[in-house]
């Protein structure tokens, strides 16, 4: 994978825009180059192979959505058809074991 495209973990399913990429601009992945249907603004994602509806997207190795249709290789990864993902990780707790800033 060259060009304005970078994967940033091996287990990403997709790259991302190190700089703006045109419409038409064709791009080598993985097994296949494709062009691109539609301009990329810098730092937007594009799919690194098919993604399928319900997959999980992962950048930086975590899954930062879930695709709400299939996705095509090449095709800009962004709020149209993804939802995010992002979930708490932990939770404040007080000294009592109760969550922090929760009245009773």
């Amino acid at each position: 994978m060259t060009g304005p495209f970078l994967l940033l973990h091996e287990s990403d399913n997709v790259l991302v825009a190190r700089q703006a990429a045109p419409e038409g601009m064709r791009v080598m992945l993985e097994t296949a180059e494709v062009q691109l249907a539609r301009p990329i603004p810098l730092a937007h994602k594009i799919a690194r192979h098919e993604i399928s509806k319900g997959a999980k997207i992962l950048k930086y190795g975590m899954p930062i959505g879930i695709a709400t249709r299939d996705i095509a290789a090449g095709e800009h990864v962004h709020i149209h058809n993804i939802r995010s993902a992002y979930t708490p990780t932990h939770a404040l707790q007080d000294g009592d074991g109760l969550s922090a800033g929760v009245s009773q």
